[in-house]
Protein backbone atom coordinates (compact mmCIF):
# COMPACT_ATOMS: atom_id res chain seq x y z
CA UNK A 1 0.00 0.00 0.00
CA UNK A 2 2.86 2.44 1.05
CA UNK A 3 4.56 1.48 -2.07
CA UNK A 4 1.47 1.68 -4.25
CA UNK A 5 0.72 5.49 -2.66
CA UNK A 6 4.65 6.70 -3.16
CA UNK A 7 4.01 5.59 -6.93
CA UNK A 8 0.53 7.63 -6.98
CA UNK A 9 2.32 10.65 -5.37
CA UNK A 10 4.90 10.52 -8.26
CA UNK A 11 2.91 9.69 -11.22
CA UNK A 12 0.83 13.01 -10.06
CA UNK A 13 3.72 15.05 -9.81
CA UNK A 14 5.30 14.03 -12.91
CA UNK A 15 1.82 14.21 -14.76
CA UNK A 16 1.08 17.84 -13.96
CA UNK A 17 0.42 20.16 -17.35
CA UNK A 18 2.84 22.93 -18.82
CA UNK A 19 1.07 25.53 -16.52
CA UNK A 20 2.94 28.64 -17.92
CA UNK A 21 5.76 28.39 -20.14
CA UNK A 22 8.31 30.46 -22.84
CA UNK A 23 6.51 30.21 -26.01
CA UNK A 24 6.66 29.40 -29.82
CA UNK A 25 8.79 32.56 -31.15
CA UNK A 26 10.67 33.47 -28.46
CA UNK A 27 14.36 33.05 -27.90
CA UNK A 28 15.43 30.15 -25.40
CA UNK A 29 17.49 30.58 -22.76
CA UNK A 30 21.08 29.91 -23.33
CA UNK A 31 22.12 27.98 -20.27
CA UNK A 32 25.55 25.72 -19.58
CA UNK A 33 25.45 22.87 -16.88
CA UNK A 34 26.86 19.38 -15.81
CA UNK A 35 25.52 16.75 -18.29
CA UNK A 36 25.84 13.12 -18.56
CA UNK A 37 25.74 10.48 -21.12
CA UNK A 38 26.87 6.99 -20.85
CA UNK A 39 27.59 7.33 -17.30
CA UNK A 40 30.40 10.44 -17.69
CA UNK A 41 30.25 13.90 -16.75
CA UNK A 42 31.07 16.76 -19.24
CA UNK A 43 29.87 20.46 -19.58
CA UNK A 44 26.77 20.85 -21.47
CA UNK A 45 26.17 24.35 -23.60
CA UNK A 46 22.87 25.30 -25.43
CA UNK A 47 24.55 27.90 -27.32
CA UNK A 48 27.69 25.69 -28.40
CA UNK A 49 25.34 22.78 -29.28
CA UNK A 50 22.55 24.83 -31.54
CA UNK A 51 25.74 25.61 -33.88
CA UNK A 52 25.34 21.72 -34.62
CA UNK A 53 21.42 22.11 -35.46
CA UNK A 54 18.11 22.05 -33.42
CA UNK A 55 18.00 20.81 -30.17
CA UNK A 56 15.65 19.47 -28.09
CA UNK A 57 15.09 20.36 -24.91
CA UNK A 58 12.76 18.49 -22.55
CA UNK A 59 12.77 19.04 -18.93
CA UNK A 60 11.15 16.57 -16.63
CA UNK A 61 10.37 15.93 -12.93
CA UNK A 62 13.27 13.22 -12.11
CA UNK A 63 15.37 10.20 -12.66
CA UNK A 64 13.87 7.05 -12.03
CA UNK A 65 10.49 7.85 -12.06
CA UNK A 66 7.74 6.26 -13.70
CA UNK A 67 7.03 9.00 -16.59
CA UNK A 68 10.58 9.80 -16.75
CA UNK A 69 11.57 6.31 -17.23
CA UNK A 70 9.29 5.93 -19.83
CA UNK A 71 9.99 9.33 -21.64
CA UNK A 72 13.84 8.74 -21.51
CA UNK A 73 13.65 5.13 -23.15
CA UNK A 74 11.63 6.90 -26.13
CA UNK A 75 14.20 9.37 -26.80
CA UNK A 76 16.48 6.87 -26.50
CA UNK A 77 15.25 4.35 -28.98
CA UNK A 78 14.13 7.17 -31.15
CA UNK A 79 17.60 8.68 -30.44
CA UNK A 80 18.56 7.57 -34.48
CA UNK A 81 15.53 9.30 -35.84
CA UNK A 82 16.30 12.80 -34.38
CA UNK A 83 20.05 12.58 -35.55
CA UNK A 84 18.61 12.00 -39.09
CA UNK A 85 16.99 14.97 -38.38
CA UNK A 86 19.99 16.95 -37.43
CA UNK A 87 18.49 17.55 -33.97
CA UNK A 88 20.05 17.07 -30.35
CA UNK A 89 18.22 16.14 -27.60
CA UNK A 90 19.25 17.32 -23.69
CA UNK A 91 17.11 15.94 -20.96
CA UNK A 92 17.28 18.84 -17.80
CA UNK A 93 16.05 17.67 -14.54
CA UNK A 94 16.77 18.83 -10.70
CA UNK A 95 18.20 15.49 -10.04
CA UNK A 96 22.26 15.36 -9.35
CA UNK A 97 25.00 14.86 -11.93
CA UNK A 98 25.90 11.89 -10.00
CA UNK A 99 22.14 10.50 -10.18
CA UNK A 100 22.41 11.49 -14.03
CA UNK A 101 24.97 9.61 -14.45
CA UNK A 102 23.15 6.21 -13.25
CA UNK A 103 20.32 7.48 -15.20
CA UNK A 104 22.07 8.14 -18.54
CA UNK A 105 24.09 4.52 -17.99
CA UNK A 106 20.84 2.73 -17.38
CA UNK A 107 20.59 0.24 -20.48
CA UNK A 108 16.23 0.54 -19.52
CA UNK A 109 16.15 4.18 -20.03
CA UNK A 110 18.73 7.00 -21.29
CA UNK A 111 20.31 3.65 -22.91
CA UNK A 112 24.28 5.70 -23.26
CA UNK A 113 22.24 7.26 -26.11
CA UNK A 114 20.42 10.55 -23.99
CA UNK A 115 22.08 13.22 -22.42
CA UNK A 116 20.76 14.98 -19.48
CA UNK A 117 21.68 17.62 -17.86
CA UNK A 118 21.51 18.84 -14.00
CA UNK A 119 19.94 21.85 -12.77
CA UNK A 120 19.92 20.95 -9.27
CA UNK A 121 19.00 24.75 -7.90
CA UNK A 122 15.68 24.83 -10.87
CA UNK A 123 17.60 28.03 -12.48
CA UNK A 124 17.34 26.68 -15.67
CA UNK A 125 13.81 25.50 -15.89
CA UNK A 126 12.54 29.05 -13.85
CA UNK A 127 14.77 30.54 -16.96
CA UNK A 128 12.10 28.67 -19.00
CA UNK A 129 9.07 30.22 -17.33
CA UNK A 130 8.51 26.40 -15.84
CA UNK A 131 7.33 25.30 -12.40
CA UNK A 132 9.24 23.89 -10.04
CA UNK A 133 8.02 22.36 -6.87
CA UNK A 134 10.03 21.25 -3.83
CA UNK A 135 10.67 18.19 -2.59
CA UNK A 136 8.38 15.85 -1.50
CA UNK A 137 8.97 14.54 2.17
CA UNK A 138 9.23 10.55 1.76
CA UNK A 139 8.93 10.24 -2.05
CA UNK A 140 10.97 7.71 -3.83
CA UNK A 141 12.24 6.81 -7.12
CA UNK A 142 10.99 3.74 -8.74
CA UNK A 143 14.51 2.15 -7.42
CA UNK A 144 13.85 2.97 -3.70
CA UNK A 145 15.76 5.82 -3.11
CA UNK A 146 14.38 8.80 -1.54
CA UNK A 147 14.16 12.23 -3.43
CA UNK A 148 15.27 15.11 -1.93
CA UNK A 149 15.45 17.91 -4.87
CA UNK A 150 12.45 19.80 -6.71
CA UNK A 151 10.73 18.67 -9.90
CA UNK A 152 10.38 21.14 -13.04
CA UNK A 153 6.86 20.17 -14.90
CA UNK A 154 7.44 18.04 -17.79
CA UNK A 155 7.77 20.11 -20.95
CA UNK A 156 9.84 20.00 -24.16
CA UNK A 157 11.01 23.27 -26.02
CA UNK A 158 12.13 22.55 -29.85
CA UNK A 159 15.00 25.75 -30.16
CA UNK A 160 15.96 26.27 -33.60
CA UNK A 161 19.83 26.89 -34.49
CA UNK A 162 19.53 30.66 -34.34
CA UNK A 163 17.49 29.86 -30.81
CA UNK A 164 14.09 30.64 -30.87
CA UNK A 165 11.73 28.71 -29.18
CA UNK A 166 9.95 26.39 -32.74
CA UNK A 167 7.20 24.87 -30.08
CA UNK A 168 6.76 24.05 -26.78
CA UNK A 169 5.24 20.80 -25.68
CA UNK A 170 3.22 20.42 -22.30
CA UNK A 171 0.63 18.56 -20.99
CA UNK A 172 1.00 15.74 -22.49
CA UNK A 173 1.98 11.66 -21.54
CA UNK A 174 5.39 10.98 -22.13
CA UNK A 175 5.50 8.80 -25.26
CA UNK A 176 3.35 11.76 -26.66
CA UNK A 177 5.64 13.93 -26.04
CA UNK A 178 8.82 12.12 -27.66
CA UNK A 179 6.85 11.53 -30.69
CA UNK A 180 5.36 15.40 -31.22
CA UNK A 181 9.07 16.03 -30.41
CA UNK A 182 10.41 13.86 -33.35
CA UNK A 183 7.62 15.38 -35.42
CA UNK A 184 8.46 19.01 -35.02
CA UNK A 185 12.28 18.63 -35.69
CA UNK A 186 11.42 16.54 -38.96
CA UNK A 187 9.04 19.56 -39.96
CA UNK A 188 12.27 21.98 -39.65
CA UNK A 189 14.15 19.68 -42.07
Amino acid sequence: MKKTLTGLLIAAIVTLPALAALEAGIAAPKFEARASLAGKAFDYSLGDALEAGPVVVYFYPSAYTSGCNIQAHEFAVNMDKFTAAGASVIGVSLDSIERLNDFSADPEYCADKLAVASDASGEIARSFDLTVRDAREGAKDSRGVALNHGFAERTTFVVTPDGAIAETIGGLSPMENVQKSLESVQRLE
